[in-house]
């Protein structure tokens, strides 16, 4: 993914304005999704009929998010509006992806966990378009999905990918390597439009930008190599544990300001950038154990457990 589900809310804890964060993880995303979406493209990850609705849809909702924003802010609504609403998020969508990384394969092989794509993907309404992993799924479907995520992404200054992800995986039935390239393709896209927009209003801090940008140049290179090497629950699992660890920073972190205790905002500013080291950690310890082929050693078992 882009990165912005994680680097919006590290901004909202570091105390910067909900308009600044939002426009500033915008910004990022934008940055660093196209280097990941070049190793993709390399590793034959990316779905472009796909990235090409999801775009359009996705655009045109977030000038609509990014309304929303801007009139929550001139209404003094906006920090406590933007903060609920990734806990809420971050957690709903977190718990759903835990919840399938640890499905036992004879729940996947009754067909539980495919429930939703296969009802998605009988909708007939045309015009029906075929997708990498020979899934076929009504094009309209698509774009009502990239619209909703689109305005929820202009909202929240997000990418869209921590939405985007499950919603091809499990709402249109994408296999996971696929998902994951498609999306963070296409976050460059709408991440470009989302950044642009909200640079006009003066609400993106470049510098802050720019230092992201030199971390995440070798950081997503290295994250796009590894999804070749690391297992597909596997994945799912880190990418929900960063989910819920983003949730309960943004939560911590706003109980503190409203009760004024400061080992609140300690504990959420470890949350975020400790679960940051942890899993990137993780990914990495997973890649070299499948490459070294040795999966019985203490740290390797860790990064599947």
């Amino acid at each position: 993914m882009g990165g912005s589900f994680l680097v919006t809310p590290a901004l909202l804890v570091l105390g910067y304005p909900s308009t600044v964060a939002v426009g500033s993880g915008l910004a990022f995303v934008f940055g660093t999704s196209v280097i990941g979406a070049l190793r993709h493209r390399d590793h034959g990850q990316v779905d472009y009929k796909l990235a090409a609705i999801m775009t359009a849809a996705m655009t045109a909702g977030i000038e609509l998010g990014k309304s929303v924003v801007f009139f929550l802010e001139a209404t003094g609504m906006a920090d406590l509006v933007i903060n609920v609403s990734y806990v809420g998020l971050l957690a709903l969508v977190g718990l759903f992806t835990l919840r399938d990384a640890w499905t036992d394969e004879s729940d996947d092989e009754s067909g539980a966990s495919l429930d939703l794509a296969e009802r998605v993907q009988a909708i007939e309404i045309p015009p029906m378009v075929t997708f990498r992993g020979d899934v076929r799924v009504s094009g309209v479907i698509v774009a009502a999905i990239g619209l909703v995520i689109g305005v929820l992404s202009g909202f929240l200054g997000v990418g869209g990918g921590f939405l985007l992800m499950p919603a091809m995986m499990y709402g249109l039935g994408i296999p996971a390597a696929i998902a994951v390239g498609t999306d963070i393709l296409q976050i460059t896209i709408s991440g470009a439009f989302g950044a642009f927009t909200y640079a006009q209003s003066g609400a993106v801090a470049l510098p802050v930008v720019a230092f992201l940008l030199v971390g995440s140049a070798l950081g997503a290179r290295i994250g796009a190599g590894a999804t070749n090497l690391v297992d597909e629950d596997e994945i799912k699992g880190y990418f929900a544990a960063m989910l819920l660890a983003g949730s309960l920073a943004v939560a911590t972190n706003k109980l503190g300001n409203i009760y004024g205790i400061a080992a609140l905002n300690t504990v959420s500013t470890v949350l975020i950038f400790g679960a940051a080291f942890l899993v990137s950690g993780a990914v990495v310890l997973a890649a070299v154990c499948r490459l070294r082929s040795n999966a019985s050693s203490t740290w390797c078992r860790l990064t599947t457990s």
